[in-house]
């Protein structure tokens, strides 16, 4: 039995020996795997890019400004679709009171942004967007200006950019091909 792991020992010694005069970085290819072809990012890593980047804010017919704050990732692997779940700040001085909180989610599908190396949202979806303290046709007007707020915020929102020697190894330059939205990561086929 000892004699069986050895061949596999030698060969996976040999690969990690051909990997280091390459001058491959070990730490940072942790979400790539050129041998598969793919790179894997996790929940935990998409969430923390995205979480450097909030808060967001955009003025709507110079009157009222919705901030998005507090992003929480989601990733739906039956729909292949990411969401994020914010808090929302609706302000404005023609209301009383001057401004009204909530929760907005936001879902999307992905898509690969070759000028920019960038895994980017597209067309994004207001699901669903909940307001504390306001009901009736008040709530139903500012949820709909939430909503093309958010919307409009997200839309090309960056979950991962990659730096172009992130996309090389050895000699060859990866490209991006096929994005596959799983329950905890979402991996991206390199071509």
């Amino acid at each position: 039995m000892a004699h069986r792991s050895f061949p596999r020992r030698r060969f996976l010694l040999r690969a990690f020996a051909a990997a280091l005069p390459l001058g491959l970085p070990l730490g940072a290819r942790a979400g790539f795997n050129f041998f598969l072809s793919e790179y894997t990012a996790s929940r935990e890593e998409l969430q923390a890019e995205i979480a450097r980047r909030f808060p967001l804010t955009q003025r709507y017919a110079e009157i009222f400004s919705v901030t998005l704050s507090d992003p929480m990732l989601g990733l739906d692997a039956g729909a292949n679709r990411a969401a994020i779940t914010t808090r929302v700040n609706i302000a404005s001085p023609l209301m009383q009171p001057s401004s009204v909180n909530g929760t907005a989610s936001i879902s999307s599908a992905l898509r690969y942004d070759v000028d920019a190396l960038a895994l980017r949202l597209l067309d994004p979806r207001a699901e669903r967007l909940q307001l504390d303290g306001v009901v009736g046709r008040d709530a139903q007007r500012l949820q709909r200006i939430g909503g093309a707020v958010a919307q409009e915020l997200l839309q090309g929102y960056p979950l991962r950019t990659f730096k172009p020697e992130e996309l090389k190894f050895g000699r060859k330059t990866y490209e991006i091909g096929d994005i596959t939205i799983g329950q905890d990561e979402i991996k991206v086929q390199l071509k």
